[in-house]
């Protein structure tokens, strides 16, 4: 309760002076004076804001529990001692610069700090303001890395009528993590939805956010690094095919929240989620005008919605189109209950799971002051349908502002002036599903590492190799029993292609030996059938650690092409042969594992299980690091994975002869 609503809090460094942190901090405490003792601290002395001040801590009577930060750098190490000593258990740090030895005292003291650099936190639950700005309440939870973006996210919500329930800006996470602090919104009764800004992700992040999602409050991410991955490459092929958003987006998926790439977007979205997430992605659209109504349409279509034609419009008024879009062709200016009927009809048909009302709706009253009270009226009927249909309405008017349009957002309606803002709000709220899984242990080897192909073979003994044996001279090849077409391969290299340690398509085998052991050098090589069949498709599955989230699996477009396409999709490890299966559906080259152009169609079951196994090996191994295999070839008779390798997680690279990449 440190943070959320303590029992006393001091503003050290309060100041009279409008321009200084310490004027907004100290008016902040101010406003819960009725609940908790505020004390002002100026080493100056005298008043601040009409209230007397102290000139240090120890001059107080009690330790206060909560102190706030905001005087510069160089006098924190004093003022934290000074705190300790009175037994001072919590710190807002808005002061940036505080070092690693007064954050060290403060943690041995057991005491905590939220930041340092941080614009301090509120709570509408308990009048805590402790923080930079000017805070609307209402039920969006914020949690922000970045302190200006969230005072971004709490102004947007503030114009939109959402408004926020709790602030926590944490800075730079030197103690008290994005982690608690959204693990702390789990229990806020004010809060119904919660949007989070990080730039980057600590340990818990996903069971945080699940926990939200347990209960009943969806979290909407921003988070940024499209532009350069965030993460490097490993010696696979999986490392520099995956991205940090890559992962964050599976982290999403998995525990069904949704990530979005600004701060209008995420507001956008929490407004549609304060009143419950659509139901299906069938939208009715209703407008009076014809144009308007056949834009969202378009509009609606490419988000992947669906405009589904209507049976059940006998209700409509008279002049309305009786397809999807329904344009009301004049009738709601002859009458503006019209909008609320044809809203009704829509949303009580069965046929739609949301409804977007487009256009000059808003308007109305501003234009024609004698309209106001109509159109407000209207507006509550509106509201009062989504919450009686559960149907999820969302609204583009015209009209940024307007008597109407605060009372559709007052009644859980959320209202955007532009219809490109009002269908990608819609679309969002649709993204938000869930693939928690729960998957049921199978035995993992505990083979022990060992470096090389013919080791990593060995330990994948879920999936199906060519055959082949070990070779280290001439004479093992003369005896082979293995049928041409042959590969060759040095058993020690990771990337073998780059060190010319593969040959392929051979039918004299021995010569290639020659020559790669004179160029190489002696050690165990490969000699291995190759795949021959007909109709197969190459792919790549990987799986490594990430260092925020944990194992992930990825699966794409394999073979030697792999790095220039980038068909890739990832999860979150382990998951099931269902989740596999998804994953290889959303990948661009879908159609080649479905019969492409008459073609037979790959084994895909059996494809998504070795999917499945070896997301559950790295899962169960955390000796291992990274697994790929790639190629995998799959054909309508099975699965052969043509190479393999595995990274230990010490970066274990003693075995190999030759270094991956110079």
């Amino acid at each position: 309760m440190i943070f959320s609503d303590p029992a006393s809090v001091a503003v050290v460094g309060a100041s009279d002076n409008p321009a200084k942190w310490g004027h907004w901090l100290a008016r902040g405490a101010l406003v819960g004076h009725d609940r908790r003792a505020v004390h002002l601290v100026n080493r100056g002395g005298g008043a601040v804001l009409g209230r007397p001040t102290v000139r240090s801590l120890s001059e107080l009577d009690e330790a206060p529990e909560l102190v706030v930060l905001a005087v510069p750098a160089a006098h924190v190490p004093a003022v934290v001692d000074e705190a300790l000593a009175v037994g001072v258990r919590g710190f807002v740090g808005i002061t940036s610069g505080i070092d690693d030895e007064v954050i060290h005292r403060i943690r041995e003291a057991g005491a905590r700090l939220l930041g340092p650099n941080c614009l301090g936190v509120f709570d509408a639950a308990t009048s805590l303001h402790l923080a930079w700005g000017r805070f609307q309440a209402g039920s969006l939870g914020v949690v922000s890395q970045s302190g200006q973006v969230g005072l971004e996210i709490a102004g947007l919500a503030a114009s939109s009528g959402l408004g926020v329930s709790r602030f926590v800006s944490v800075g730079n996470q030197a103690d008290v993590t994005a982690t608690e602090a959204l693990l702390d919104l789990v229990s806020h009764s004010l809060t119904t939805v919660v949007g989070v800004y990080l730039e980057s992700f600590g340990p818990g992040i996903v069971t945080a956010m699940s926990a939200l999602r347990a209960a009943g409050k969806p979290v909407v991410l921003l988070t940024v690094g499209s532009s350069v991955a965030a993460q490097e490459a490993a010696l696979t092929h999986t490392g520099a095919l995956t991205s940090s958003l890559d992962v964050v987006d599976a982290a999403c998926r998995r525990v069904g929240a949704v990530r979005v790439t600004t701060p209008a977007a995420l507001v956008d979205l929490a407004a549609v989620l304060t009143s419950g997430v659509p139901r299906g992605r069938r939208v009715g659209v209703v407008s009076d005008s014809g144009g308007q109504g056949a834009i969202a349409a378009d509009l609606l279509a490419a988000k992947g919605l669906t405009v589904p034609p209507l049976s059940s419009v006998d209700a409509l008024p008279a002049g309305a189109s009786r397809r999807n879009p329904v344009d009301l062709a004049g009738a709601g200016e002859r009458d503006l209950a019209n909008y609320a009927r044809a809203v009704e009809v829509l949303a009580r048909g069965g046929e739609v799971d949301s409804v977007v009302l487009s256009g000059y709706f808003g308007s109305y009253g501003p234009d024609t002051p004698s309209l106001e009270s109509a159109e407000v009226a209207v507006a509550s009927q509106i509201c009062s349908l989504a919450t009686e249909t559960g149907i999820s309405v969302v609204v583009h008017s015209m009209r940024e502002d307007s008597a109407a349009v605060r009372a559709l957002r007052a009644g859980g309606v959320p209202v955007q002036h532009t219809i490109e803002r009002a269908v990608a709000s819609l679309a969002n709220a649709n993204r938000l599903g869930s693939n928690e899984v729960e998957v049921a242990p199978r035995t993992a080897t505990t083979t022990p590492f060992r470096p090389g192909y013919l080791a990593a073979r060995e330990l994948l003994g879920f999936t199906q190799f060519p055959r082949a044996h070990a070779v280290t001279t001439a004479a093992d090849i003369s005896r082979t029993t293995l049928r041409a077409p042959f590969a060759l391969k040095a058993d020690w290299l990771a990337h073998k292609g780059e060190h010319g340690g593969v040959k392929t398509n051979l039918t004299d085998p021995a010569t290639a030996f020659e020559e790669m052991r004179a160029r190489l050098g002696p050690g165990t090589y490969v000699l291995e059938e190759m795949d021959t069949r007909e109709h197969t498709v190459e792919l790549i599955i990987g799986a490594k650690r990430d260092p925020s989230f944990g194992p992930v699996v990825l699966v794409g477009l394999g073979g030697v092409h792999a790095e220039l396409f980038k068909d890739t999709t990832t999860e979150l490890a382990p998951v099931t042969p269902s989740v596999a299966q998804e994953m290889l559906a959303r990948l661009t080259c879908a159609p080649l594992l479905s019969g492409w152009r008459g073609a037979p169609a790959p084994d895909v079951t059996a494809l998504a299980d070795v999917i499945a196994r070896l997301s559950e090996m790295l899962t169960a191994r955390p000796d291992l690091a990274e697994i790929e295999l790639n190629p995998v070839r799959v054909g309508p008779d099975g699965v052969l994975a043509v190479d393999a390798l595995i990274i230990p997680s010490e970066d274990d690279t003693s075995g190999q002869r030759v270094p991956d990449r110079p």
